[in-house]
C-alpha cells in the first residue's frame, strides 16, 4: 500500500480489474517494445535518478512460481509439446481459455539430512509445475535490475547471459552452482565481468567436511549472498500463482514467455528512504511518467 500510496479508506481495484489489467498489459506495446519492459525501464531510471546506482556486483538467481496443474492426457500432451493446441481444445472456447499451455513440469531437489549414524539418504524429488522467475539483483541495494520469466523446465544456467548487467559499477557475478558451466565462465570472461559462481562440491566430500581457506571463503560467503535473494521458505506464506482464469487466457503468448509472471518482491524491496519517492511516483496512476 505503501508503494502504491494507498491509505485504508481509499478505494483499490477488485482481483478481476488487475487480472484483466496485467492480461492487457502482457499484450500491449509501447513504441514498437512490450509495454512491461518499457514499464521496467522507466523503474530503473527512477532508481537511478534518485540516487540508488547498480553498485558492488550483481546476485543472480531462479525461484518457481507454482501454476494450476493441468489434467491433460497423453494425446493432448504430445500437441502442446509440439507447439499445437489440440482440436478437442478449439471446439470448446471455453475449456481452452482455462488451459495453460506455456507452463512446464520440472523436478525440485530436496537435500536430504545425514541420519544420526552418518549413513546417507536419499535425496527427495518434488515435481513442480509452473513458471521460473529468474532475477538479478545489485548487492549495494538489493534491489531487482534484470528479471526474465520462463516455463519451469528451462535450466537456470542457460538464463545468465540475459540477466548480468554492465550497468553495474562492479564486475563480480554470484550465482549457485546451477550457474556454473564452461559457457557461462566465458561469457562473463569475455564481457569484463569476474565469476564469483559457486563450486560444485568435491566427488566424496560432504557438507560439512575441512575445506582449504579458500574454498571455504568462496562457499560461504557464496550462502551468505545468496540468503539475500531468496527468503526463507514460510516467511512470505505458500508461494503460489494468484490465478485467475478469464478471456484472452487461451490465446498463445508463446511469443513473449516473459510476461507471464513478472518478478514479485518490487515493491518490498524498496529501501525506506524519501529520496525513492521519485520512483513511487513513477507507477502511480496519473503520473503522467509512461
Amino acid at each position: 500500500m505503501r508503494f502504491l500510496g494507498l491509505g485504508l479508506s481509499d478505494p483499490v481495484p477488485d482481483a478481476n480489474t488487475i487480472w484483466t489489467f496485467r492480461e492487457a498489459l502482457t499484450r500491449a506495446e509501447l513504441a514498437g517494445k512490450p509495454a512491461i519492459e518499457v514499464l521496467f525501464s522507466a523503474y530503473e531510471a527512477a532508481l537511478r535518478q534518485a540516487g540508488f546506482l547498480a553498485m558492488g556486483g550483481q546476485i543472480v538467481d531462479a525461484t518457481v512460481v507454482a501454476a494450476p496443474k493441468q489434467r491433460n492426457t497423453e494425446a493432448e500432451k504430445a500437441d502442446l509439446k509440439a507447439g499445437r493446441v489440440p482440436d478437442a481444445w478449439r471446439a470448446q472456447p471455453a475449456r481452452l481459455a482455462q488451459k495453460d499451455r506455456d507452463a512446464r513440469w520440472t523436478i525440485k531437489w530436496s537435500k536430504a539430512k545425514p541420519a544420526e549414524d552418518g549413513a546417507k539418504r536419499v535425496d527427495i524429488a518434488v515435481p513442480a509445475f509452473g513458471y521460473k522467475n529468474h532475477v538479478g539483483i545489485d548487492r549495494r541495494h538489493g534491489l531487482i535490475r534484470t528479471w526474465l520469466a520462463t516455463d519451469a523446465a528451462r535450466h537456470d544456467g542457460t538464463q545468465l547471459p540475459g540477466l548480468v548487467s554492465k550497468a553495474n559499477t562492479a564486475g563480480d557475478v554470484w550465482a549457485d552452482t546451477a550457474y556454473r558451466s564452461k559457457a557461462n565462465e566465458a561469457h562473463l570472461a569475455a564481457n569484463g565481468f569476474r565469476s564469483r559462481i559457486h563450486r560444485q562440491e568435491a566427488a566424496g566430500q560432504a557438507d560439512g567436511e575441512e575445506r582449504r581457506p579458500h574454498q571455504r571463503r568462496e562457499v560461504e560467503g557464496s550462502r551468505r549472498r545468496r540468503a539475500r535473494l531468496r527468503p526463507a521458505e514460510g516467511t512470505d506464506g505458500a508461494r503460489r500463482a494468484h490465478h485467475r482464469p478469464g478471456a484472452g487466457e487461451g490465446e498463445d503468448r508463446a511469443g513473449q514467455p516473459r510476461v507471464q509472471y513478472e518478478p514479485g518482491g518490487l515493491a518490498h524491496r524498496l529501501p525506506d528512504e524519501d529520496g525513492l519517492s521519485i520512483a513511487i511516483e513513477a507507477f502511480r496512476p496519473g503520473s503522467g511518467r509512461r
